[in-house]
């Protein structure tokens, strides 16, 4: 029996050390398969970044838990640290034969890349954001802003250990804002200081912020509402408030005030010019902007002619729909603009108006949710949510913006609706924006993506803005194809309006940035030419300011798409799969256009050889 015990145990002692040596090597030598390399270096990025950690999910309030407490790091040394990481990544990758690689390998090797590459392209940028932005504090999506909006919305409070690390990353803000505050400051003795009317609203979003009371913070108000829920001992959870609301009184709120004051210190430098090009090597940062968010080489000027041809294109086609209802007289964009004050189409701008909005999107969802076997191979297993965007962020942000799920499943992916001002979105408006944020949209691609099973980490969460935002144009234009707006003009207008307001977006984003137009003169164009709400085009003009390039990605994603899509029916013919053609561009995850060009391609050719 002591020598079965006994060869029993060296058995078992062998196993363990093959099993260390086997991981050790994988860690920190050259991996035995491509992938697990990938999955590596996605591994190493989100080990040092907490609050991507809580993104992903999977070991937040576990034994394995060390993060959950934590806010990411932001200085300057993070920087060029996260720069000296993509050049050892790059090099690691570019030690394996492309050729000896899988067909997805392949694949996999090309869209890292050209991530690595781009990313790198900023480094000759010094007077960027420690963080890699342009102006890191700014009302659309700054760390001010995204900070409390991720711990309400991506923190989970399922435990009382995630309700105690809670109230430490509250404590964890005064550190990082301050050091935000501290880079700002930086930046504005290089040169770089945000329009006036960024710092204003910078000021009005932080001064509304801090406004309540700081028990009646929503930061305090979450972890009161979600520990209800728990069953925690009464004594326990008073405390866990208590303490959440004296870390907002004496650091949270303190912070933003020296943020506040930090943006006050830059009145007297601030311009009124909106665009990159005021800034030295500006020129240069915005062609660099629209390659990596278009992922071409279109140039700025092309990409405004296109724009200006497609406002033309939507224009007429939204001209002969208006003429059907019995709207004749006045240009499209005043047509249109008369049409979204129509109270036929209006929802009370009141509570009560904006519950049923929020009803009215689930039920547009629950709808389409139905009809997806159809057009799919592949259904999300995540949720959907529809929640309302906070109100103190309603101001800065834009009409509507989607949040992933989970990797574990645990959190659902969410459809945030800007309910400012319920006059902003009439009712025919409503499914296009929850074709595009929802389904078949961004939770459709996205959700697929983190599904996806035997692809590197890198993959699965990779994201290309014209990809990512040209699918969900695309999305909108196959709800027409599949007969959503079949006998409802008013819908199919929404849907043209849509696409009307992201031609004009190409026009604009490359007038401010490349062709000196003012903040009033891009605002104004769009305004005539969508017959958009005034509060809404300006968030969108001022969200494009501080974004250069991005706002360019949905129309010539959308246009890629839609160009592969009727290359590969005209190709193919009856052999063309609307199913297959959906399955070779989202289950592969978000890529640069031109390698999904060529992956559409080995498609074509692998179904015209059968």
């Amino acid at each position: 029996m002591r020598a079965v015990l006994r060869w029993t145990g060296r058995i078992v002692l062998l196993a363990v050390v093959l099993v260390t040596a086997f991981v050790s090597w994988n860690l920190w030598f050259k991996p035995f398969k491509f992938n697990w390399l990938l999955d590596r270096q996605a591994l190493a990025l989100v080990l040092d970044h907490p609050q991507e950690l809580t993104q992903v999910g999977a070991i937040d309030g576990t034994l394995l838990d060390t993060h959950s407490g934590k806010l990411d790091p932001y200085s300057l040394d993070e920087r060029q640290k996260g720069y000296d990481r993509l050049r050892r990544n790059e090099a690691e990758i570019r030690e394996w034969d492309r050729a000896r690689l899988d067909p997805q390998e392949q694949l996999s090797y090309d869209i890292v890349l050209w991530g690595y590459d781009t990313a790198l392209a900023d480094e000759k940028y010094p007077w960027l954001g420690a963080d890699g932005d342009v102006y890191p504090v700014n009302p659309a999506f700054g760390i001010q802003k995204n900070l409390p909006n991720f711990m309400l919305s991506s923190h989970p409070i399922t435990n009382a250990k995630l309700a105690r690390n809670y109230v430490s990353r509250l404590r964890a803000f005064a550190p990082l804002l301050d050091a935000v505050t501290a880079d700002v400051a930086r930046q504005a003795k290089l040169g770089v200081v945000a329009p006036d009317f960024i710092v204003a609203g910078n000021i009005d979003q932080m001064t509304s912020l801090i406004a309540p009371q700081p028990a009646k913070s929503p930061l305090v108000k979450n972890l009161a509402d979600k520990t209800a829920k728990l069953g925690m001992d009464a004594a326990e959870r008073k405390q866990l408030v208590d303490d959440a609301t004296a870390a907002v009184r004496d650091v949270v709120y303190p912070a933003y005030r020296r943020m506040i004051a930090g943006q006050e210190a830059l009145k007297p430098l601030a311009t009124h010019d909106a665009g990159l090009w005021h800034i030295k090597g500006g020129d240069e940062l915005y062609a660099d902007q629209l390659k990596r968010m278009t992922t071409t080489d279109m140039t700025p000027d092309e990409v405004h002619q296109y724009g200006l041809s497609e406002v033309a294109r939507i224009s007429a086609e939204a001209d002969t729909i208006l003429k059907s209802v019995g709207m004749n007289d006045g240009t499209v964009g005043e047509r249109l603009d008369r049409l979204m004050k129509d109270p036929r189409f209006l929802y009370a701008d009141d509570d009560k108006g904006r519950a049923q909005m929020l009803a009215h999107y689930k039920q547009l969802l629950g709808h389409v949710h139905a009809l997806l076997p159809k057009y799919f191979s592949h259904m999300p297993k995540a949720p959907l949510d529809v929640q309302r965007v906070p109100p103190f962020s309603e101001k800065g942000s834009a009409g509507a913006y989607y949040e992933m799920p989970s990797l574990d499943g645990s959190r659902p992916g969410v459809f945030f609706a800007n309910l400012r001002n319920v006059g902003e979105t009439p009712m025919w408006a409503m499914p296009t924006l929850a074709y595009h944020e929802g389904i078949p949209g961004h939770h459709m691609q996205i959700a697929t993506s983190l599904e996806i099973q035997g692809l590197p980490l890198l993959r699965r969460f990779q994201f290309s803005p014209a990809f990512s935002e040209g699918w969900a144009l695309y999305a909108e234009h196959l709800a027409s194809d599949i007969g959503l707006y079949e006998n409802d003009p008013y819908g199919d207008l929404g849907r043209l309006q849509a696409e009307l307001f992201r031609a004009t977006r190409l026009v604009v984003d490359t007038g401010m940035h490349a062709k000196r137009w003012s903040r009033e003169q891009a605002i104004d164009y769009m305004r005539k030419t969508t017959g958009m709400a005034s509060s809404d085009v300006t968030a969108e003009i001022e969200r494009y300011v501080v974004w250069p390039g991005q706002a360019c990605a949905y129309k010539i994603g959308m246009k890629t798409i839609l160009e592969l899509r009727e290359e590969a029916k005209a190709k193919l013919g009856p052999k063309f799969d609307l199913k297959a053609f959906h399955a070779v561009v989202l289950e592969n995850g978000a890529m640069p256009l031109a390698i999904l060009k060529a992956q559409v391609a080995r498609w074509e050719a692998g179904k015209a050889g059968r």
